[in-house]
């Protein structure tokens, strides 16, 4: 799939350079340093082509990695591997930082051996690595180990090793959902979907397989695309969904249920997205008053509509402001409020907020005179928030 993989600093310097085909030269490298990492103009797009060679980049923090092929390869797959790469890093050492990647680089070597072979990604959950890749030197293995960790990479479930053992059996699934909500100020939704996710903590012993069901509410045909209307009035319609590999889709097409055996410890057991009829947990009402050419005054109040009982966090409320504004005075009654003038916007944020609430914050805007007569558009505001 992929030729090599590169890892730089903020200066274009290599710090891990690993190639698996021998299509890749060492002027691969060279190559996105200059038209890249060093080129004049900002770089917007995450894949670049240079000389019949692709790059796939992605940046965190002052570091780049690049995946290079000179193949035409899926782009959504080399990028999720990237990101899995990221992730194993981040497991085994904390951070992703040019020290941290200087401090473990024999680590990370070991780790791109096991992860990627001949260019196609392997293996990258970071549980079975860590069952033979360890951070305490190395450590003799009897033969009985040596066989358990063949079996587990190359067996069916790779995910979970044999033998592990517990006092207490446990396993604990937490939903989370991420509601992305835009409204004009006229109280009309322009965009709005559901993100959520479950999360799984399974402490169990032996090989365990679980299943929980789903209710009818949840309505999907067996390509994955969202029950027709018709089926059940009270459905709920979900866009598309994705699972860790230990779910048996089989059995979620034909039953609804969703069987597993789970890997051990913290990890994501699901994904799913909706846009089809979402209750607006939030109103929010802005009033603006023009105070001559020189002013504005703007109030927002935002009102929780869902029940007492259940929390709101993590609110983030954007309101935009004019080009021409000169200075913002803010008084807030609840949480925290910046004028950030490069984004001309005042960013609201709340740490959380408790159901069939009501909080306000008002600004006062002053404006730089212009000899544009065209009256501000007013964009409309955006909130996010878990």
């Amino acid at each position: 799939m992929i030729g090599g993989l590169f890892c730089y600093n903020h200066k274009g310097e290599v710090l891990i350079s690993r190639v698996y085909r021998d299509d890749i030269g060492r002027n691969a490298v060279d190559a996105f340093r200059v038209n890249v990492i060093h080129a004049r103009g900002q770089v917007r797009s995450p894949v670049t082509n240079i000389a019949r060679t692709s790059y796939f980049h992605i940046k965190r923090s002052n570091l780049w990695l690049a995946a290079v092929t000179k193949q035409n390869v899926n782009a959504t797959m080399v990028f999720e591997f990237l990101l899995k790469v990221v992730e194993v890093m981040q497991n085994y050492f904390g951070k992703i930082s040019e020290e941290n990647v200087k401090n473990n680089f024999v680590l990370i070597y070991e780790l791109l051996d096991e992860i990627v072979d001949f260019g196609y990604p392997q293996n990258t959950d970071t549980g079975v690595l860590k069952t033979f890749i360890t951070q305490q030197g190395v450590k003799s293995v009897t033969k009985e180990e040596q066989a358990a960790i063949t079996s587990q990479v190359t067996g069916q479930i790779g995910w979970r090793r044999e033998g592990i053992k517990y006092r207490r059996n446990e396993l604990f699934l937490d939903v989370m959902e991420y509601v992305n909500l835009l409204m004009s100020p006229q109280g009309q939704v322009l965009s709005a979907h559901v993100a959520g996710k479950i999360l799984m903590k399974s402490y169990l012993s032996g090989m365990p397989e679980c299943k929980f069901g789903i209710n009818d509410k949840i309505a999907m045909d067996s390509k994955g695309k969202p029950a027709e209307e018709s089926k059940t009035k009270s459905a709920i319609a979900i866009d598309d969904c994705q699972f860790h590999q230990c779910v048996k889709l089989s059995k979620f097409e034909s039953e609804h249920a969703i069987s597993f055996i789970p890997p051990d410890g913290e990890n994501e057991l699901m994904r799913y997205r909706t846009t089809k009829d979402i209750s607006l947990p939030f109103r929010v009402i802005p009033l603006v008053r023009e105070v001559g050419r020189a002013k504005l005054e703007v109030k927002v109040v935002v009102k929780s509509n869902f029940k007492p009982s259940l929390l709101a966090q993590k609110i983030e409320i954007r309101i935009p402001t004019p080009l021409n504004t000169s200075g913002v005075q803010l008084i807030c009654m609840k949480g925290k409020a910046k004028y950030k003038a490069s984004e001309n916007a005042i960013v609201w944020k709340i740490k959380r907020m408790g159901g069939m609430k009501e909080s306000q914050i008002s600004a006062e805007i002053e404006l730089l005179e212009t000899e544009t007569k065209k009256k501000w558009t007013r964009p409309p505001i955006s909130m996010n928030f878990e």
